[in-house]
């Protein structure tokens, strides 16, 4: 069976990594690493041996340059990305604490990536896709907040799967602008939806439960909450579920969502998930649980290593680690 592709759409931009220190607390430099969450998840996917797609603006510059080569260099369709020259490609500088823990100081608006419209998505973007998958970084600027919900849709009318990670950053938000009722729009065009245990927090402001029946209203039919090495949980209108993570020494958190929810595409990929079957996909839990682990060891893998490109895992070293830590 031929595996359709998965088309991520969104943001691209260089990860500044702190490296050494002046004696002050300051760092001595930054090294460059490609970035940018939805491009992470392409590069994840290819990564595994799945077949990705990235869609998004990047600005006519060396940055712009540097992205798209690391895309193409991964193994990454890069069709469906726009150019610029209205704005640079956005840029984040990483700080990690002792712990391996990170963050980000951005430098984005305006960026290339927040010019993105809907005319600029390819006539044929989707005719093939099996997933389409977005992330909240995309609803921080209202224009780029439509067109991303334009591309849901379209995505949903061609028989694609919809993924969405929430995957909050606060800095990127305007001042004053709470994202909660920015996020649910795109959470109800999502068949999927994964979040931080942090994350679903802040949905469930009312109640988890009151938060999940309030999912369930639209389009998605499975949440999965990841809360770093402690369980993961799952979550289906009739059934709920938790699953053990993978304790590992943490080195760079940075990538390590992304990670997750490109392997778990993957599997989806790989079984034709679409829409109408997530409902059996839950109703036969192996399958299920089998995903959500290769998920959770490709996110234990990814903070092992510094970057977020670069600390992807394959698909071998994914089925590696597992066997050893059975």
């Amino acid at each position: 069976m031929t595996v359709r592709p998965i088309l991520c759409f969104g943001e691209a931009l260089i990860d500044f990594h702190a490296a050494g220190s002046d004696g002050r607390g300051f760092a001595q430099h930054f090294v460059p690493f490609a970035g940018g969450a939805p491009a992470n998840v392409a590069v994840a996917v290819a990564r595994l041996g799945g077949v990705a797609r990235f869609a998004g603006m990047l600005g006519r510059d060396r940055f712009g340059d540097f992205l798209l080569d690391s895309l193409r260099h991964a193994g990454v369709g890069t069709a469906d990305i726009a150019r610029t020259d209205a704005a640079n490609t956005a840029l984040a500088f990483v700080a990690l604490d002792a712990h391996g823990e990170r963050s980000f100081t951005f430098y984005r608006g305006p960026s290339a990536d927040l010019l993105f419209r809907p005319a600029h998505f390819r006539a044929d973007a989707f005719r093939d896709v099996a997933v389409f998958h977005v992330c909240s970084n995309s609803m921080t600027d209202p224009a780029l907040a439509a067109a991303t919900r334009e591309g849901m849709q379209r995505a949903h009318d061609a028989g694609a799967l919809v993924s969405f990670d929430i995957n909050l950053r606060p800095a990127l938000w305007p001042p004053g602008v709470d994202p909660q009722p920015l996020l649910w729009p795109a959470l109800h065009l999502a068949d999927v939806v994964k979040a931080s245990a942090e994350e679903f927090a802040g949905l469930a402001v009312d109640g988890e439960q009151a938060a999940l029946d309030r999912l369930w209203l639209g389009r998605t039919r499975l949440l999965v909450v990841t809360d770093g090495a402690r369980p993961l949980h799952w979550f289906h209108p009739d059934a709920e579920g938790e699953l053990p993570c993978y304790p590992v020494a943490t080195v760079d958190s940075t990538a390590a969502g992304d990670a997750f929810v490109g392997a778990l595409l993957c599997g989806m990929a790989r079984l034709d998930a679409g829409p109408d079957r997530l409902d059996r996909l839950v109703r036969e839990l192996p399958h299920l649980h089998r995903m959500l682990r290769f998920a959770a060891a490709a996110g234990a893998l990814a903070v092992t290593r510094q970057g977020s490109f670069a600390a992807m895992p394959r698909e071998d070293e994914v089925l590696a680690f597992m066997e050893e830590s059975a």
